[in-house]
């Protein structure tokens, strides 16, 4: 009788349980297309920017995010306004408030620019960012962030830039 009512038990047990969630991966790479308006930051315009993301999944809902953008924004200061080549890496830190399909986070990245023309122009910055991924499959995501920067050099003013992209990736 009592193996009887330990296999009942057992097998309620089994009929009641919730079903498996699909448990997504740690590590993602993509590509990103955005816009970033300098604000006059290092003498630049607004411009298109491509970009390549990546994020380490750590614990607790926080991930270890790099996004590195190539720009070619025009040179207020040129009086011809000719094209120069702006590159904008960064590495920060963010929280997933959800770790589910749709995932809204919030974090903080610490950025270099590096402009070249006549002279090649650096500065580093840091600024917050926010953003969503929606996944599409348990291994695909899209998604859009909003990234605000201010930059510092010595004997010059805080200068800011304004990030917005979309892109996509995929987890491994």
């Amino acid at each position: 009788m009592r193996t009887l009512l330990c296999t009942v038990a057992f097998a309620m047990a089994l009929l009641g349980a919730a079903p498996a969630h699909a448990q997504f991966a740690n590590r993602s790479l993509g590509l990103s297309l955005g816009y970033m308006d300098f604000h006059r930051t290092a003498g630049l315009d607004e411009a298109l920017f491509l970009g390549i993301e990546a994020s380490l999944y750590i614990e607790g809902g926080f991930e270890v995010v790099s996004l590195s953008k190539i720009a070619l924004p025009k040179d207020t200061t040129d009086p011809d306004n000719k094209r120069v080549v702006g590159l904008a890496p960064s590495i920060g830190l963010r929280y997933l408030f959800s770790e589910e399909s749709i995932r809204p986070y919030l974090g903080t990245d610490i950025s270099y620019l590096a402009v070249f023309k006549e002279s090649v122009k650096n500065l580093v910055g840091v600024g917050p960012n926010l953003g969503v991924d929606f996944f599409t499959s348990d291994s695909v995501s899209v998604g859009l962030r909003a990234q605000y920067n201010f930059y510092l050099a010595l004997n010059e003013k805080a200068q800011t830039s304004l990030a917005l992209s979309a892109g996509a990736a995929a987890y491994f």
